[in-house]
């Protein structure tokens, strides 16, 4: 029976013969039948669309794209399977057919993502799809299937069901973790790369080699752990998220630019052919929603994030679980049609106050969305007492950071104005007892 380790991508992590080198100093193993795979045009679109997506409004080298990060997820994919091969569990439970399947699953994650996804999903419109099943469309039919039975004597819908539904066996169950939870390979892809091109260090200050080396199955045997030796790195690797999310997803300017798009996207999004917009390219997808908004509100707004000249929204306040608790637990989390008619109440209340007219999309909000953060979980395996304890448990890090809501302490409850009337606006006293009123106006359907 074949093992893990002969799995051709595997044996070539150690080849120098078919590789492809990406940041930071990474080789990547490219076994023909890989190369088939992102030479098809569903993969060729990636390296038109942003990782990061209006981050790169704020931190200008932050520009890398969907087709080098899955590259990243891939390579790590292989690093992981090759670790576990070694626990007698793993290789237990997962074949090397089941292995193939995840490999083949950390290829074809990012296929559903369309530019500026994750700004536009967390809008929450009922005719936005997640982009894990509109991943489905590019994988179940045409050559990317073909290429999964042909090359790899894989069933696309296997793929599809790893990648967006609920896995079922604990064989599943483990190679799901592996795609998606506290130390999966998208995560430890995504904090260091995009650190590396952000160009800053947070992302990158945990030790990715000893927590792959501490990797192991959790007391159940459905999921990821690690052993005691990769306490302090997984520790390490939360603060990182923490500060990543702290100082560049959510650092202010680029929350304005988000709220400006989402807005514009709102605005928008009926008289837009999304299943074609959300299969084009990045340059693409802006000239459309550009044309769409020609003659209407959005067009300013758009024309600020795209145009020849760059204008963002101004921050006019904000508001934290700490700062203002009653103000941050009304606004976070909801929906975000509700968070339009709140802004456009405020808006209405700060005009009374100017004695003035504000146009509507003049005063934006943006909150923390509905969907959370998922949470830093995972067991750790303390050989010389045989036992599991929850890493949240034994260590104030976890416990703080990640264990007691996340979203808390990283995502504020923002105001930003035009920057054509911010300063006028930060005349008027009182902001956070006048949104309230506009909050309570909007819950009493006034």
């Amino acid at each position: 029976m074949r093992t893990i380790r002969e799995i051709p991508e595997i044996a070539l992590l150690d080849s120098k013969a078919a590789q492809i080198r990406i940041p930071a100093e990474l080789d990547v193993p490219l076994s023909d039948r890989v190369c088939r795979l992102i030479d098809a045009p569903e993969f060729q679109r990636l390296k038109e669309i942003s990782q990061l997506g209006l981050v790169g409004l704020v931190y200008p080298a932050a520009n890398h794209t969907r087709f080098e990060h899955t590259l990243g997820v891939y390579r790590l994919s292989l690093l992981y399977l090759r670790r576990l091969s070694y626990d007698e569990r793993f290789s237990e439970l997962v074949t090397a057919e089941s292995a193939e399947l995840l490999i083949v699953a950390a290829l074809v994650h990012d296929l559903g993502h369309w530019p500026f996804c994750h700004a536009i999903e967390d809008v929450d419109l009922p005719s936005v799809p997640r982009h894990e099943f509109f991943a489905n469309s590019f994988v179940l039919e045409g050559e990317i299937s073909e290429l999964l039975v042909n090359d790899w004597g894989l069933s696309a819908r296997d793929v599809t069901a790893l990648l967006s539904d609920e896995p079922q066996t604990p064989c599943q169950q483990v190679l799901a973790s592996i795609l998606s939870g506290p130390i999966d390979i998208d995560k430890m892809d995504y904090l260091d790369r995009d650190s590396l091109h952000a160009g800053v260090p947070y992302g990158r200050n945990f030790d990715r080699e000893r927590l792959i080396g501490a990797l192991c199955l959790n007391e159940e045997g459905t999921a990821l752990a690690i052993n005691e030796k990769g306490k302090t790195a997984a520790e390490m690797m939360v603060f990182a998220r923490y500060v990543m999310f702290s100082e560049v997803y959510w650092h202010h300017a680029v929350r304005a630019a988000t709220a400006m798009l989402q807005r514009a996207f709102y605005t928008l999004h009926g008289v837009l052919d999304l299943d074609a917009l959300f299969r084009t390219r990045e340059t693409a997808m802006i000239d459309e929603l550009r044309n769409a908004a020609e003659g209407t509100a959005s067009a300013g707004l758009l024309e600020g994030l795209f145009g020849s000249r760059r204008r963002l929204y101004k921050r006019l306040a904000q508001f934290s679980y700490f700062e203002d608790q009653d103000l941050y637990l009304a606004l976070s989390g909801r929906p975000y049609r509700e968070l339009v008619s709140v802004a456009e109440q405020f808006t209405q209340i700060l005009g009374q106050a100017l004695g003035t007219n504000l146009a509507s999309h003049e005063i934006l909000l943006d909150a923390p969305p509905v969907s959370r953060e998922v949470e830093f979980d995972v067991e750790v395996y303390f050989s010389k007492q045989a036992c599991y304890r929850k890493l949240g448990e034994i260590s104030p890090v976890v416990r703080t950071l990640a264990r007691e809501q996340f979203d808390d302490y990283v995502k504020r409850v923002r105001v930003f104005a035009h920057p054509g009337v911010v300063n006028e606006l930060q005349q008027v006293g009182n902001l956070s007892e006048l949104l309230m009123e506009a909050v309570q106006q909007v819950g009493r359907g006034e």
